[in-house]
């Protein structure tokens, strides 16, 4: 692809980013926890059980509380109805803990007010969630003052005071955040959508939406709309032509301007967006809404939610529309290579899906894709090291859920020894390879767990003490008990390899070149920008290979410092161990 443009923000490049999904990060203040009264019905399911109360944080997640047990109801969708007291204070009060770990790059799922856990049914796109701030109540009754549509009336609620603080201390820190945007759809308790499910075809947002048909009592007619993948809570925003309808465009442009230059100071705004399911969006209003960010603040990283293949992904990636996508087909090639036995791809071939993701787009975007693993989606990466070869991460949407009788029998227990120094070699790999590594809240603590709702358990804290996860996903009793604590020895690897990463630049920017694949020893060397050497050995045995390549004086290994044998007349000889690996620099 073209190498002479750039179209991507500078500092993305060297992006180390952290996913969080902030009701599951930390309680920061229990003064604003939810109460069965201000969610009133707004759970999933619809509960209004007086009962109802958060779940205690360092609680045996697969043990049903009180109100779970009610009869008739389902045990998963329950887990999708509690509640742990995450919020924005919790975030800035671990903000010291995530820049000593590395973090330079914050994203944050849906902080927009919403009555869910996972916030991907927005009830507001310009306030923050009254239970991520300290006075629920209060903003409640100052959002009631506003006319929605009309930015002129909008007030700043205490929660969107404090996210501004949130984004203030971020970047006094040196570090970067992102909101995410979900722009395809809202939820049923939408202002919008209210008044249209209430007035029907007189609501002046009734061409805001997909109505396919409109209640008429008199005739038996029952109102029906477009709904995202046919989830009736998430009714779909009317698109007309290659644009969205002008209702719910012009709305968008506004909170669009709001979190990107708070009282019309770009410096106070957030560093850019993460846009859920975007190819449900057109491309008109994709290219538009970038003019617009991009004229507020030309340095925004844009990221779209594209779980599609390479050549999908190529008219997004053009310099008109996103920066990058969450690279979802970089953790479809790990998968198979780390996490499989009898199933896993050669090393050839796993280098040659690597090669084919950064020659598929201008060379400006390489370096700035988010190259994850886990999500707020996805079975947990330790997981996957647990679940070798019973998993295809490429349908992670449709299979191995515990419950789902399609999947595969999931192991939903702690990783042992080995399976955290597969873990371990991923995040390595991850550290040491071009692009922007993102490692999702809790997975260099140790969290492990099914996909969705079971990749969201509460954060890992080290000064918290946590009950055993002593019941299973069948609601009975383990044959053994799992100690549940933070991982102190894999938060280290992981601050480890981060320093090594922000330590050397060539990790972040270098070009990559193969010096060696040997699809028989299981190693893969490159070479980044004449400036390192990552080597990886997934064998279970130590390896001693030789590359076409004589080390520069003072080039040793950053890793370990014994993997290098000698290294004479264009050659160099390392010695790698198992299941582990050797970076060489300056």
């Amino acid at each position: 692809m073209n190498s002479s443009i750039s179209f991507v923000p500078a500092w993305a490049q060297h992006a180390i980013w952290y996913q969080i999904l902030p009701e599951r990060f930390c309680n920061g203040d229990t003064s604003n926890d939810p109460t069965a009264q201000s969610l009133a019905g707004g759970r999933l399911g619809g509960s209004t059980d007086d009962a109802w109360a958060p779940t205690r944080w360092t609680g045996d997640w697969y043990e049903r509380q009180n109100w779970e047990a009610g009869e008739g109801r389902d045990p998963w969708m329950s887990m999708h109805d509690r509640r742990y007291g995450g919020d924005l204070a919790g975030i800035i009060a671990k903000l010291p803990y995530l820049q000593d770990l590395g973090i330079n790059a914050i994203y944050l799922n849906p902080v927009f007010d919403s009555p869910s856990h996972h916030k991907y049914d927005g009830a507001s796109l310009h306030h923050i969630d009254p239970h991520f701030g300290p006075d629920p109540q209060g903003d409640r009754a100052l959002m009631a003052s506003e006319v929605p549509d009309d930015p002129s009336t909008w007030v700043w609620t205490s929660a969107d005071r404090l996210v501004l603080k949130l984004i203030e201390e971020t970047h006094a820190r040196g570090m970067r955040i992102i909101f995410d945007g979900v722009f395809n759809h809202v939820g049923v308790s939408h202002w919008a959508f209210r008044d249209l499910k209430e007035k029907q075809q007189a609501s002046r947002f009734a061409d805001w939406f997909i109505v396919h048909q409109f209640r008429d009592e008199a005739a038996g007619k029952a109102f029906s709309y477009e709904a995202w993948r046919g989830y009736s809570t998430l009714p779909e925003l009317r698109k007309v032509g290659d644009h969205l309808a002008p209702g719910p465009r012009d709305y968008i442009y506004a909170a669009t301007r709001r979190w990107l230059a708070p009282h019309g100071d770009v410096k106070r705004g957030i560093d850019g967006w993460r846009l859920d399911v975007a190819p449900w969006v057109p491309h008109g209003f994709w290219k538009d809404w970038r003019a617009l960010v991009k004229s507020i603040n030309p340095e925004a990283y844009l990221v779209a939610e594209n779980i599609r293949d390479v050549a999908f992904n190529v008219p997004y990636l053009e310099g008109d529309e996103f920066d990058a996508v969450m690279n979802y087909n970089f953790a479809f090639a790990c998968d198979e290579y780390f996490f499989r036995d009898t199933t896993r791809i050669a090393t050839s071939r796993f280098d040659g899906l690597l090669r084919e993701l950064r020659e598929a787009y201008p060379a400006c975007v390489a370096p700035v894709q988010q190259n994850l693993f886990g999500s707020h989606d996805t079975a947990r990466l330790a997981s996957h090291a647990v679940n070798r070869d019973r998993l295809d991460y490429r349908a992670f949407d449709e299979t191995y859920h515990p419950r789902d009788s399609r999947a595969p029998l999931f192991d939903t227990r702690k990783p042992n020894a080995h399976e955290r120094q597969l873990h371990k070699l991923f995040a390595l790999w991850q550290m040491t390879y071009l692009g922007a590594p993102l490692v999702y809240y809790g997975d260099e603590a140790g969290l492990y767990g099914a996909n969705d709702p079971c990749c969201r358990k509460p954060m890992l804290w080290p000064e918290l003490q946590y009950d055993d996860e002593a019941m299973g996903p069948d609601g009975k009793p383990r044959a053994k008990a799992e100690k549940i604590a933070f991982d102190t020895a894999l938060h280290a690897t992981y601050q480890q390899l981060i320093a090594l990463r922000h330590a050397i630049p060539a990790l972040r920017t270098g070009e990559v070149r193969t010096l060696l694949c040997d699809d028989d020893r299981q190693v893969l060397v490159h070479l980044r920008g004449d400036e390192a050497i990552v080597a990886i050995n997934r064998s279970e045995q130590e390896q001693e290979v030789v590359i076409a390549f004589a080390l520069p004086a003072g080039w040793n290994d950053r890793l370990h410092g014994g993997a290098i044998v000698a290294s004479a007349q264009g050659q160099t000889t390392l010695r790698l161990p198992p299941l582990w690996g050797a970076v060489l620099a300056a």
